[in-house]
């Protein structure tokens, strides 16, 4: 909602302010469509050239997400930490137990009680393989530790590339503009003969072309880019919270003290509080028994 109401006041300030000043819009939007067929056009071919094709739907994907948001919400952190603490609690209790819901995870009855984190396949897939790695009795956790870095930051970087192609298409718009606006004055000076108002008319079409092209790069396709990797940024804590819980699974901590670890670590604004997270777990441990 808020991208959309962005949207808006960007074109309402832009162009507000032109026709408050006196400007007219008559040369603009008889010039629009063709500086956005030369513009445009040019800017999704660079971009289908400079990418393959998992890239370009990955980034037709993250844009949306600029108008959803985030995908992991304050209820998702909360159901998290009580997914891992079922997790590790059994594991404690019974080791042997617990891997079926690691090496099974769609038909674990576990997994199956949080189903938007069950179909989220690189999720489960990071704590099935470190509780799998965990019960292999490393001699030291550091090992752990340091392959789960690895494993994040090469996801991460991964998840962050759509937002660095769509940061290069609005580097590139301004640029883009200047070959539009120059095509117009060669336009223009072809028909050097014709009258000032007409001449004007041609030089202001041309103009447009600029115009729109540092208008895209830094009112849109710019804060577009920012957004999605914002957006990554703030997913990544989900991430990183399966890390620190995990890790400090690996250093033999109680369960709780685990989780309580993972609840610290959470941003502020998705952080479960304190009391309902223990009266979660204490429910968890009733249902178990």
């Amino acid at each position: 909602m808020i991208a959309i109401v962005g949207i808006l006041v960007v074109l309402f300030m832009v162009f507000g302010g032109y026709l408050g000043s006196g400007g007219t819009m008559g040369i603009i939007l008889k010039a629009l469509p063709f500086e956005m067929v030369m513009i445009g056009g040019a800017a999704i071919g660079a971009f289908l050239l400079g990418n393959d094709i998992s890239t370009v739907k990955a980034s037709g994907r993250e844009i949306g997400r600029v108008f959803k948001g985030p995908k992991w919400k304050p209820q998702d952190y909360h159901d998290l930490l009580c997914l891992l603490f079922e997790l590790i609690w059994l594991g404690r209790q019974n080791p042997v137990a617990v891997e079926e819901h690691i090496e099974g995870p769609d038909a674990s009855s576990i997994f199956s009680r949080y189903p938007k984190i069950q179909a989220d396949h690189d999720a489960v897939e990071l704590i099935c393989d470190t509780l799998r790695a965990a019960s292999m009795n490393y001699d030291d956790p550091n090992q752990v530790e340091e392959v789960l870095d690895k494993r994040l930051m090469a996801h991460k970087h991964h998840q962050l590339h759509p937002s660095h192609a769509v940061q290069i298409v609005a580097d590139a718009l301004p640029a883009l503009g200047i070959v539009a606006a120059v095509l117009g004055i060669i336009k223009t000076m072809g028909a050097i003969d014709e009258p000032p108002d007409i001449l004007g008319k041609m030089i202001g079409g041309a103009l447009t072309g600029t115009f729109l092209g540092v208008f895209l790069a830094y009112g849109f396709v710019g804060p577009i880019a920012s957004r999605m990797r914002a957006i990554v940024e703030e997913d990544d804590h989900f991430n990183q919270l399966i890390r620190e819980v995990l890790i400090a699974n690996l250093h033999a901590h109680p369960a709780n003290i685990c989780i309580e670890v993972g609840r610290q670590n959470t941003p502020h604004h998705q952080r479960p509080d304190f009391a309902d997270l223990e009266n979660a777990m204490r429910e968890l441990k009733k249902n178990a028994a």
